[in-house]
């Protein structure tokens, strides 16, 4: 975010210098009574050249250190440096200035904004304290003498923004995300179309638990914003969306959310319905038995299903009816019991009594057990890890995590070793 930082730094500055004439007015009531120092002063005070006034003030000041113009020789020095485009020296009579007069606004606005563009954990500490001090002197500043009642509330405006928004960048950077929301967001109120104050506005709300969904409208609106900034385009966009597809389940249809908010003035009312969450597991387990009969749904579901009974009374209900289903297969059209046979299921441990075994493809591939049996003869000579083995038992209960059915009853059936062909991650992928 340096680049991006640094030029709404410069342009801050260049909204403030507007205040120098009004500023200058009031300077011009101090009586300078020395002719040879009146001349001087002058002489700085009306060249055009920014470069050249600066040098000429900063040699007034060395020839006359103890004049009582100190204070506007300073503020004039601020200025001419910051039309002037000297960084260097703009910093430099930035602090030469506060240590004057600490309450400047137009010094406190510009080491603002300059301490931000920095981004060091010193800088943010000290922007944060030059954008407090900023705010309660601008509470209280009074229109010089001169300046048109427009000119005044469109400074101050300006003056404001640069210091809320650099509050809220220090407590983003804090992770104090309520905080930083509010300075952000009085930081729009002032000025709408600030890319960086958007951006990290988004960031802030994104990164609340849980999220604020108005963090995607500010989100959309900075990746607008930065339609024409194609180095910043590269940061900002990449996070939004991850966020949004992380949130949302997809994002096929980003395109369509910022068309559909491009022209609007603040986020709508009905975020929640413009992005809906990506459905969980324990939404999606309830929709597979509202939406088939559990008869027809493979084991896998089957598992699906039961391991989420505890999510939820829905949850609960949808695993009662699966369970059911199953209890009903193991019934003769008579009512007496039947035994379940599974074939080709994978043995991940055995014991004389007891065997530990994978029925769907993704558990075999894992090595994860998804079938306890207790047998109903003890095995002379277990089974190995690893052999393929038909099944057949009773079905009894089930535990939903970790999840097993729990099979009684059960007699093995040795069907040897089955080469299984597991997917293999590609690199990259999680």
């Amino acid at each position: 975010m340096r680049k991006l930082i640094i030029s709404m730094a410069v342009a801050a500055l260049a909204a403030v210098a507007l205040a120098q004439s009004g500023q200058e007015g009031a300077a011009q009531q101090q009586v300078i009574t020395d002719p040879a120092e009146y001349n001087a002063y002058i002489t700085a005070i009306n060249l055009q050249d920014p470069g050249e006034r600066a040098s000429a003030l900063e040699s007034f000041m060395q020839q006359y250190p103890s004049t009582v113009m100190k204070s506007a020789a300073l503020d004039l020095l601020l200025a001419a440096y910051s039309a002037s485009a000297n960084q260097s020296m703009l910093e430099q009579t930035t602090e030469r200035v506060l240590a004057d007069d600490p309450n400047n606004l137009r010094a406190l606005a510009i080491a603002t904004a300059i301490g931000r563009s920095r981004g060091t954990p010193d800088s943010i500490a000290d922007t944060g304290a030059h954008a407090q001090t900023g705010l309660q002197a601008l509470a209280t500043w009074t229109k010089p003498e001169g300046m048109m009642d427009e000119e005044f509330g469109k400074i101050k405006d300006q003056m404001a923004a640069i210091f809320e928004g650099a509050l809220g960048f220090a407590a983003l950077q804090s992770k104090n995300y309520a905080t930083a929301r509010t300075h952000l967001l009085n930081a729009l109120g002032k000025d709408p179309d600030n890319l960086e104050d958007n951006y990290q506005l988004a960031v802030a709300e994104l990164e609340m638990t849980p999220l604020d969904l108005n963090g995607f409208w500010y989100g959309a609106k900075a990746i607008r914003l930065a339609d024409d900034r194609p180095d910043m385009l590269r940061s900002i966009a990449p996070y939004i969306k991850a966020k949004y597809r992380k949130y949302h389940g997809t994002i096929d249809d980003w395109d369509n959310f910022a068309a559909a908010v491009a022209g609007q003035k603040a986020p709508p009312a009905d975020m929640a319905e413009l992005i809906p969450p990506a459905p969980t597991p324990c939404s999606l387990a309830v929709q597979a038995v509202r939406d088939n009969d559990p008869n027809q749904l493979s084991i896998s579901d089957w598992e699906f299903v039961l391991s989420r009974a505890d999510c939820s009374p829905d949850n609960q209900d949808a695993a009662d009816k699966v369970w059911q289903a199953i209890l009903k297969i193991q019934k003769t059209p008579g009512g007496d019991e039947a035994r379940i046979r599974l074939p080709g299921v994978l043995v991940i441990s055995a014991t004389e009594d007891t065997v530990q075994l994978a029925i769907t493809e993704e558990n075999q591939c894992g090595t994860k057990t998804d079938l306890v049996v207790t047998l109903a003869i003890p095995a002379g000579h277990p089974p190995a890890p690893g052999i393929t083995v038909d099944v057949e038992g009773v079905f009894t209960r089930y535990q939903p995590e970790p999840f097993h059915f729990i099979m009684e009853q059960g007699t093995l059936k040795t069907v040897g070793r089955v080469k299984l062909y597991c997917p293999t991650p590609r690199a990259g992928t999680l």
